[in-house]
């Protein structure tokens, strides 16, 4: 179907995309305090952003609990892409240095330290 497309070969190395998602998660998880800063910076960067696309103030404030929910959400969303970034960096980091085999399974051993971690840390600030 997407050689009908495209007239060229596409390669996608699938372990590189796994090993990278998984590295990203390890992160995401691991660095919580990291992650909320950046999706409160895009949050308030995508309501600044949108404040200027309205010319009346009446509307803009009718439409404002609406818009700021659906900004937050896209903040969530958005904030991946830079662990995705690191992550494919470390993945690459450890694919280099210990193999190719050694990737996926360093990558899941750091999701499940950091997931630990997380959940110790929560529990912690819970008390």
């Amino acid at each position: 179907m997407l050689t009908d497309i495209i007239p060229f070969r596409v390669e996608i190395n699938t372990t590189a995309i796994a090993g990278a998602s998984l590295w990203a998660l390890a992160l995401y998880l691991g660095f919580s305090t990291l992650k909320q800063w950046t999706i409160e910076q895009l949050n308030r960067w995508f309501n600044f952003a949108e404040r200027s696309l309205y010319t009346s103030a009446e509307e803009f404030e009718r439409t404002r609990k609406g818009r700021e929910a659906q900004n937050a959400f896209y903040a969530s969303v958005c904030s991946i892409v830079p662990f995705l970034a690191v992550g494919a960096l470390c993945d690459y980091g450890v694919e280099l240095t210990l193999g190719h085999s050694w990737a996926i399974s360093i990558g899941i051993l750091a999701c499940i330290s950091c997931g630990v971690y997380e959940l110790g840390r929560r529990d912690g600030q819970s008390k």
